[in-house]
């Protein structure tokens, strides 16, 4: 479900502009999501803050960080308020955790089925997150699963988020 006023719980999706948009777009491209415009995640939580993963580590920041920006939030169609609670509940516990680029070429590597011994693991880990794992990570922790596509914990993008929810 897509909306313009953002509630504790919601995904945003944003562009990155420069060097790294253009990176993150191709590691999404890569992984088989395309070359859309949406290349940050962050969740939104109470208090008009949000958590984000950063390459110096997840941080919360103010949501006023994002004013003037195109930003589209998203969430599940029938998320409740007390699943919105659990969600952003389990930010505080990833605040830190670092940012890891190589998660695109891992995720890649799983999509062209290239064999590497633990790559489940590394996927699956959150001792390093990109944005979309640190999102879909909070919302798991709060037993708010948001694919049922059978694809491995981890194996997230923002444009896999974006298809997911505002199409």
């Amino acid at each position: 479900m897509k909306h313009t006023q953002p509630l504790p719980g919601d995904i945003g999706l944003t562009q990155i502009s420069g060097v790294t948009g253009r990176l993150i777009r191709f590691g999404q491209w890569i992984n088989g999501d395309g070359f859309a415009d949406y290349e940050h995640t962050f969740l939104v939580l109470p208090g008009e803050r949000l958590l984000e993963a950063e390459p110096g580590g997840a941080r919360i920041r103010p949501l006023s960080e994002y004013d003037g920006s195109d930003v589209l939030y998203v969430c599940p169609e029938q998320l409740t308020e007390q699943q919105r609670e659990r969600i952003c509940a389990a930010a505080d516990r990833y605040v830190g955790v670092p940012y890891s680029f190589l998660d695109y070429l891992a995720i890649a590597t799983h999509r062209l089925h290239v064999p590497v011994p633990g790559l489940r693991r590394y996927v699956a880990s959150s001792r390093h997150m990109i944005c979309s794992q640190l999102v879909d990570q909070c919302y798991q922790d709060a037993d708010v699963h948001l694919f049922s596509d059978g694809r491995w914990p981890g194996y997230v993008t923002p444009m896999a988020l974006y298809t997911l929810l505002a199409r």
